[in-house]
Parts: C-alpha cells; sequence; structure tokens
C-alpha cells in the first residue's frame, strides 16, 4: 500500500508525553489525559480515557450521550466526524473507530505534519456505532490489546449466533442465562445483536444506565428490563441477564436461581482463562480489533512511523520494525479489553498480565 507522504514538519514533536498524559504543545491540549488537565480531547467513554476532572472536553458528537452518562454536567463541546478545527497552531478532527457509541480517532495537523491517536478500535462493522474508518498519517498511534497472531475472531453473526443457541437451550430446561459483559459498548452490541429471543433481557443497572444513553444517542436496541421488573418466577427462568463481569458471585443474581453463566470477551479465545474463571461457557466477541485487524488499520494509515499503547507492545513493535516500519512503544496508563470495568471498579480480571503482554500499561 502507498504510504503517506514524509512530514514537513522539523524541530518539536507534533505530540510527546507528559506527566498528565499525550500533549499536543502547539494546540496547548492533551488526548486521553490521565491526570487532570486545562484541555481534553476525548477518543471515547471508556472510564481509562475518559477521566474526570478536566476542565474542558473535546470529544466526538455521537458520544454526547455516553459521555453525560458517565461524566455528568462536565463543560463538553462536540465536533461532528470530519469537522475540523482550529486549536491554537494545530487543526483537529474526530474519526469513527468503530469501538463503542462515539469513539473516534483523533486526527492532530500542524503545518502538514499529521498524526492520529487511534484510541481503541475495532476493525468489523457494528450496528451500534459508526464504522473503522482508515485515516492517512504520518504517525499511527495504535492499542495493541490483542496483538499476538494467536487472536483472531470469528464472524461477530457466528458468535451471537452461540450465544442465542445457549440461551435456547438454558431457557428450555428452565435456568436463566447470566452472560457477563463490559457494561459500556460490549453489552449493547450483544444486546442489539440478538434481539428479541425465548424470554426477556435483564440488565444489571450498570448496563442499563449505558442502556439509556444509547437510546437516547439514536441506536435502537430491544426492549429490556430491570431485574425488579421481571413478571414472576417463569420470566426469571427463560431470562437473558446482561451483567457487568464485578456482579459475578454478587447477591444481585441470587434471585435468578440456579443459573449458568458466560462471558463475552476476546479473552474467551483463550481456554486457560475461561476455566481459571471457572465458567463452562466464553464467546470470544471484543470491542478491539484482532491482530489481522491491527495490521488492516496501521497499513491503512499509510504511516511510516507507528507507536504502540497498551497490550502486547514489545511483540507488535518488534513485528512492525521486521516490515520497516519506524515502530516504538508509547507508555500510557490505558487498559485493555477490561480497561474500562477495572479503571472503574478495579475490579480482578484473568487478562494476561502486563509482563506478558511486553509493555506497561496493558490489560489488568
Amino acid at each position: 500500500m502507498e504510504r503517506a507522504p514524509a512530514s514537513t514538519a522539523t524541530g518539536t514533536p507534533l505530540l510527546a508525553l507528559s506527566p498528565a498524559g499525550l500533549y499536543c504543545a502547539a494546540g496547548d491540549f492533551h488526548v486521553d489525559p490521565w491526570r487532570p488537565v486545562a484541555r481534553a480531547l476525548i477518543t471515547h467513554a471508556h472510564a481509562d480515557h475518559a477521566r474526570p476532572g478536566h476542565a474542558a472536553y473535546l470529544a466526538a458528537r455521537p458520544s454526547l450521550e455516553v459521555l453525560r452518562a458517565r461524566l455528568g454536567g462536565v463543560e463538553l463541546s462536540t465536533l461532528a466526524y470530519g469537522e475540523r478545527l482550529r486549536v491554537g497552531d494545530a487543526t483537529v478532527s474526530f474519526h469513527p473507530a468503530g469501538h463503542v457509541l462515539g469513539s473516534a480517532q483523533v486526527r492532530v495537523e500542524r503545518d502538514g505534519e499529521v498524526w492520529v491517536v487511534s484510541g481503541d478500535y475495532r476493525v468489523e462493522a457494528d450496528a451500534t456505532c459508526a464504522p473503522f474508518e482508515p485515516v492517512r498519517c504520518h504517525t499511527f498511534v495504535t492499542e495493541s490489546t490483542f496483538g499476538l497472531p494467536i487472536y483472531r475472531w470469528a464472524p461477530q453473526a457466528d458468535v451471537v449466533a452461540r450465544i442465542r443457541r445457549w440461551w435456547e437451550c438454558n431457557a428450555a430446561d428452565g435456568r436463566a442465562s447470566v452472560l457477563y459483559c463490559y457494561s459500556l459498548g460490549k453489552a449493547q452490541r450483544v444486546i442489539g445483536a440478538l434481539g428479541e429471543g425465548p424470554g426477556p433481557i435483564v440488565c444489571h443497572g450498570a448496563v442499563e444506565t449505558i442502556n439509556r444513553a444509547y437510546r437516547a444517542g439514536g441506536v435502537a436496541l430491544p426492549p429490556t428490563l430491570s431485574a425488579d421488573a421481571l413478571d414472576g418466577p417463569a420470566a426469571s427462568r427463560s431470562a437473558l441477564v446482561i451483567a457487568p463481569p464485578s456482579a459475578a458471585r454478587s447477591p444481585w443474581l441470587r434471585r435468578f436461581g440456579d443459573a449458568d453463566e458466560a462471558f463475552a470477551s476476546g479473552w474467551m479465545q483463550l481456554r486457560g482463562v475461561r476455566r481459571r474463571r471457572g465458567l463452562a461457557n466464553g464467546f470470544a466477541l471484543s470491542d478491539h480489533a484482532d491482530w489481522p485487524g491491527l495490521q488492516r488499520a496501521i497499513d491503512a494509515s499509510g504511516a511510516p512511523r507507528v507507536l504502540v499503547t497498551h497490550g502486547y507492545v514489545a511483540p507488535m513493535v518488534r513485528w512492525l520494525r521486521e516490515r520497516g516500519l519506524d515502530a516504538a512503544a508509547l507508555d500510557t496508563e490505558f487498559g485493555g479489553e477490561d480497561g474500562d470495568d477495572a479503571a472503574r471498579e478495579r475490579a480482578s480480571t484473568d487478562a494476561p498480565s502486563e509482563a506478558a503482554n511486553g509493555g506497561r500499561g496493558g490489560p489488568r
């Protein structure tokens, strides 16, 4: 694939790490900062990227409702996808990342030099958010949550069909189906793709809050209920219960009796992870790009320089250098597949360790 032309800019890098995060001196702003700053550009509403305490926020317009649900009444401005804004001596814009509702890649340009900070992204299209759009640049900042060749996702439709069959079998046996999903993004993808089934879809309060934000943002989801709205024991026994991983073994789940439990996560591709969680069923469904998806996104950017943040950082950097790219690790405080729940609840997970990932800031 044709690469982007060489940068015409010289001197100070367009973006550089500061104690608060990735900083653009030309525009005096940070992208997804992890310490309070005066002006923050936000890629998406997951808690490891959209943190409280900043004086002013700028994000893609479709993320408005979920950011409000997460951050409350902060000073928040938005731009439509592709709309450009001059900020100091830099020009910024947001472009779809395909991760969750309103997720965006942040394009930053100064004097002909272009950087793209991709945040978290997924290249397979999903009905609950705008699909990933490649953006040409000189420097591409990429995640590497699933940056090993073993991670190759089956088509979403196939995984959803397996979830439906599991739900139908449990309902036929008179048992509720409890599916653990991260509350922002994954839960809505599953609910939207499944539609109606053999019983009601019951959502934990953390999930239902985000469902409301998605609906307010224009995303059509099938009807969902709170546990208190269930119509008797029979409805419970045929229900699909969507709950965050932190709800496992909680008193909230006791009302569903002898339920069958499963987890929807990219980590479920590894049988050892599923076994350590004590689950008979796991569905490898992720909001992040798999190994081929990461390669496609990097190639489509046309960038001769790639900075790799969280996940399997060291293996990805080595692979890219072998392909002739100028690649390096970028030390950040972002999480991975489980970064949102970990940042919000500090719940423990069985994702691979940072040491195995080859870099700080990997899944935890």
